[in-house]
């Protein structure tokens, strides 16, 4: 009846480390998701700072196709739609685009855009130098607002990628910062 007791602490033993080591690769799973996305190239992550645009020497040479894509979080009462689907730029040269949001519900809303560009591998060439997604949009009750982007594509994109694709997914944060949408929300 000795071993009885022994082998329950070894089994209790091997259980801590195993609940030890399970919660530990939880927290290691966000920096090996980063890193693997990094690594093949299909995070798609934007910077989420503004880029300062110093005059490049812009390629008149090639067009590349911007394309826009707006979503809302399911539920969101808003409607966010690019101001035009498909653009084309010449690599270097800074670009106005706008984004168009409607709020309707009848409470003040606050929204926050999350970007993503499609190849993850033209995301490190997708500069933005001016863009809603880097503050929170509040936005009255039945107000319209117009949001602005400006950009360029680094002229040393890959060759390969002739197209990229700017998709934004706008999630309400309202209960996040407060509850309702600032007094000075866009009308």
């Amino acid at each position: 009846m000795s071993q009885q007791p022994k082998s329950n602490r070894k089994l209790l033993t091997l259980l801590v480390l195993g609940c030890v080591g399970m919660f530990g690769f939880g927290f290691a799973l966000v920096p090996l998701y980063d890193v693997l996305c990094d690594a093949l190239g299909i995070n798609g992550k934007t910077s989420s700072t503004a880029s300062t645009y110093e005059a490049v020497v812009v390629d008149k040479n090639r067009l590349i196709t911007v394309e826009f894509i707006a979503h809302v979080q399911s539920g969101m009462a808003w409607e966010f739609t690019p101001q035009v689907n498909r653009i084309e730029v010449h690599p270097g040269e800074l670009t106005h685009a706008k984004f168009l949001a409607h709020n309707l519900s009848t409470k003040d809303t606050v929204g926050q855009a999350i970007p993503s560009v499609s190849p993850g591998q033209g995301a490190a060439y997708f500069n933005k130098t001016e863009c809603f997604c880097f503050n929170q949009q509040p936005l009255a009750a039945s107000a319209t607002a117009e949001l602005p982007l400006i950009f360029y594509v680094d002229p040393d994109l890959p060759e390969s990628i002739n197209t990229l694709t700017l998709s934004y997914t706008l999630f309400d944060i309202t209960d996040k910062v407060g509850g309702s949408a600032e007094q000075g929300a866009a009308k």
